[in-house]
């Protein structure tokens, strides 16, 4: 029973380090003595936050803390009160969480797409889908290799979005969980060239190392890909005023004008739509 006990106990203490760990900050920008933490993908990982962040917190007494982690796990660490906002794209839970009353601020604040990117040789054809349930459809008829990152992200989310469009449960050793980020997860598919849903921000900014992959379908006004901020309720953690100001600060025209030209001088475009023209497509 003692044995027993104690590795229950060890257990335990591996799980703490592990949720620890989790939410240790990716990034810290600026050095004020304020935290804000926040938590959010992509725009962590393509630098698009510490841009944003340096401006806000210029001249203030504030830093910030990018805990790195996908739209799910973004919104679960808002929900357990361990960061003050997060910055995501998975509009029906978060529509919930303001419903439920454990987040507020909810602002739309850009846009990217869902690119279907695979080998140039397209084994599945998505080339000539008609609309991207179709594309997946020849993909699973083809059972051609595809990647998932399959940890409940905004991509994850929108990818089974497809799936349930195309009426398809996919399964089989064509069909490869990943549990990993965006990154990580189009490198992948470019080395063992495989298909791959990812955002175009990430394209844009990796193509340039990409050997193997072409964008194969995009266009369809399903797979745009709205981002919001949402922060905590009043009172409920220490840098929930820092962050309902970065919110706005976000929303308004110095944070616009920063997202609609952020990545053009490196890459000769963009790699988020403003608000704006997000608007469009908010749902």
């Amino acid at each position: 029973m003692k044995r027993i006990v104690g590795l229950l106990l060890l257990l335990s203490t591996f799980s703490l380090s592990a949720i620890a760990l989790a939410q240790q900050c990716e990034e810290t920008y600026a050095t004020g003595g304020r935290e804000l933490r926040l938590a959010t993908g992509s725009p962590g990982e393509l630098g698009l936050l510490r841009v944003l962040a340096e401006a806000y917190l210029d001249g203030t007494d504030g830093r910030m803390c990018w805990v790195k982690a996908g739209s799910g796990q973004s919104l679960k660490y808002l929900k357990e009160k361990k960061v003050d906002m997060i910055m995501v794209h998975a509009p029906a839970a978060e529509k919930k969480a303001v419903e439920d009353g454990w987040a507020i601020e909810r602002t739309l604040i850009g846009s990217n797409e869902f690119f279907l990117v695979g080998p140039a040789s397209d084994p599945a054809k998505v080339k000539q889908a008609s609309g991207i349930a179709d594309a997946y459809t020849r993909i699973a008829t083809a059972q051609a290799l595809f990647f998932s990152r399959g940890d409940n992200s905004g991509t994850h989310k929108k990818e089974l979005d497809v799936w349930k469009k195309a009426g398809i449960q996919p399964s089989g050793s064509w069909y490869v969980v990943t549990k990993d980020f965006m990154m990580a997860t189009l490198r992948r598919a470019d080395k063992e060239g495989g298909y791959f849903m990812t955002d175009s921000s990430t394209w844009v900014a990796a193509r340039k190392e990409l050997n193997n992959l072409t964008v194969l379908f995009s266009g369809d006004p399903f797979i745009v890909n709205t981002y919001h901020t949402l922060a905590q309720p009043a009172g409920i953690t220490t840098g929930q005023d820092l962050a309902v100001g970065f919110i706005r600060f976000v929303g308004s025209e110095k944070g616009q004008d920063i997202i609609r030209g952020y990545g053009m001088a490196e890459h000769g475009e963009a790699l988020y739509n403003d608000a704006a023209y997000a608007a469009k497509y908010d749902h």
